[in-house]
């Protein structure tokens, strides 16, 4: 079994959707710990702002404007991060959208394909260009790919069955992706719990700023990232 590697040296970390909320979070969370921080976000002047904040950095991070719906851009991304040598030792699949809250035969049809094309494809076009980087540049034996799930990936609410629908397939897609890593490498599920993001505003309304903020989050979680090992191949985990 691998060591958990928050006490080794510095990781690269690529982190999907960094415009805002956990992502944005997390990226300067690991900064901060002296990781590396690959970024993606379809806004460019979300990209300006983190950069800005981790300018002060003596590392080098690499923010790129890329869209995870499509297969393209990612492919284009993960072409970039390999001309640059910076292939991932972590990745956390966070990018994600929620549908408006509707019964799911008032859900708009393009709304139900846009959760699926960010949540559920998004993810498997950051696997299938990454997972072989990975493998190619030997970083087998300290592989870590965190899927972000949701609590409501493992249970129902109404009014949000698209979002569910789509972290279920997160939880099955987790599972099987396991079985097909070399051995050394952990893919695992994540529940972040609940926290308040733009997207539980969506959901709960004025409530969600009863909930932690996301840089609270984002201590915690760090640390869990950064302590996952091959033994955690599989898992669904909650932070």
């Amino acid at each position: 079994m691998m060591k958990g590697i928050s006490g080794g040296g510095s990781r690269t970390v690529l982190i999907t959707g960094v415009g805002k909320g956990l992502g944005r979070a997390l990226a300067l969370e690991m900064a901060k710990r002296g990781h590396t921080v690959i970024g993606c976000s379809r806004s460019q002047d979300h990209l300006n702002s983190l950069q800005s904040l981790l300018s002060s950095s003596s590392i080098t991070h690499l923010l790129i404007n890329a869209d995870v719906r499509s297969n393209d851009s990612v492919q284009e991304m993960a072409q970039l991060v390999m001309d640059k040598k910076l292939v991932p030792d972590i990745i956390v699949n966070n990018a994600g959208t929620i549908n408006k809250n509707n019964k799911i035969w008032e859900v708009p049809a393009e709304e139900f394909s846009a959760v699926m094309d960010t949540n559920v494809k998004g993810t498997a076009n950051v696997l299938r260009h990454f997972i072989p980087l990975m493998i190619a540049a030997k970083k087998v034996e300290e592989a870590i790919i965190v899927n972000m799930s949701s609590g409501w990936g493992r249970s129902g609410a109404a009014l949000v069955a698209p979002y569910c629908a789509s972290k279920w397939a997160i939880e099955g897609l987790t599972k099987a992706v396991a079985k097909e890593v070399p051995e050394g490498m952990a893919v695992v599920a994540l529940n972040p719990g609940v926290i308040n993001t733009d997207m539980l505003s969506s959901c709960f309304g004025s409530s969600a700023s009863l909930y932690q903020t996301p840089q609270t989050w984002a201590l915690k979680a760090a640390t869990m990232i950064l302590n996952l090992t091959s033994a955690d191949n599989g898992a669904s985990l909650t932070v």
